[in-house]
């Protein structure tokens, strides 16, 4: 990598969690540690590799949430490069560190989410986590951690005690906070209803082309932060799109402001409140993209983003079973 651009680092602002979360500030913007191959069940070494050069590159300019998930196959790569990071002195603490991983389908039982927690922190080398959070609305029959998942093995989720047993996690000291991922405005209100800890975050794929207005006021009336994952689309994985990147609206409001379109689309999405965490293994983008700070959107580019036409452009048909 690059070293001529190591000299600068960012100073990330934070958004406060609600006041049920053990840790009250998120930084805005995290590193997705998710890699190509990992819907594919291919991770191998030099991915891992690749991604705790990336890691360590990231915090020194400034990044300090770091985004993974059991299913990604990257909490030991993250947690060495944290190990590292904390050796080298680029941190001077795990409490300087904002970490959140994800309960897979798989483990998505009452009786299954501490020890898939406990396998996770293990993984990463740490006693506790910032943010834990449920990758999908779904279960699946227990077993290891994998996808695709059989649509035969799909199960509707026991939110219940999925939740009860998130929140004793929590309780537990195993994780500050607790979320959900994916979580339409219905399945959020129903783990509302049954909550003694109400969810602080909901991940969900955001971006000028899926903007995601109801579910964003939904949440922010609920005390509930939205974070974006997947801002520019996720282009170059088999689930993903171009469209974000090639929109000519947002083409437009970058030529004349002097920025990229990836800054542009990551500016929108912290104006609307959320959070976003975004995959970069290039060290030029990694910076352009915490460039997003000392400048605003105006009105003619909000009517310009406004009118774009929406499509989600990640599908998540591979969850629906021939059973309902």
């Amino acid at each position: 990598m690059d070293s001529s651009t190591q000299s600068t680092v960012f100073n990330i602002p934070k958004l406060k969690l609600s006041s049920s979360s053990g840790h009250l500030n998120m930084p805005v913007i995290g590193l997705g540690c998710a890699v190509d191959k990992c819907l594919r069940c291919a991770v191998d070494k030099s991915d891992t590799d690749a991604l705790k050069l990336v890691v360590l590159e990231a915090i020194k300019l400034g990044y300090r949430h770091f985004d993974t998930a059991a299913m990604y196959g990257t909490e030991k790569a993250l947690g060495e490069a944290i190990a590292e990071a904390l050796r080298l002195g680029l941190v001077s603490s795990r409490e300087q560190l904002f970490i959140t991983s994800k309960l897979w389908c798989q483990n998505a039982h009452r009786d299954h989410v501490i020890p898939a927690l406990k396998k996770s922190l293990s993984a990463l080398q740490m006693e506790y986590l910032d943010l834990y959070l449920v990758h999908w609305p779904i279960s699946s029959k227990p077993g290891e951690v994998g996808f695709p998942v059989p649509k035969e093995d799909l199960l509707p989720m026991d939110y219940r005690g999925v939740w009860e047993a998130m929140e004793e996690s929590q309780m537990l000291g195993l994780t500050k906070s607790i979320g959900l991922s994916n979580f339409s405005r219905k399945k959020i209100e129903t783990i509302l209803t049954l909550a003694t800890i109400p969810p602080s975050i909901n991940q969900v794929e955001m971006h000028p082309v899926w903007q995601q207005r109801k579910l964003i006021e939904f949440c922010k009336a609920k005390g509930i932060i939205v974070t974006a994952y997947s801002p520019l689309g996720a282009v170059g994985k088999i689930y993903g799109s171009n469209q974000v990147l090639e929109n000519e609206a947002l083409k437009e409001i970058a030529k004349a402001r002097g920025k990229t379109v990836a800054q542009v689309s990551l500016r929108w999405i912290v104006e609307q409140g959320a959070t976003v965490v975004i995959k970069s293994l290039n060290l030029e983008r990694m910076k352009q993209n915490l460039g997003i700070f000392d400048w605003k959107l105006t009105d003619d580019d909000y009517d310009k983003i406004n009118q774009i036409p929406q499509h989600r452009l990640i599908p998540s048909d591979f969850w629906v079973s021939p059973q309902g």
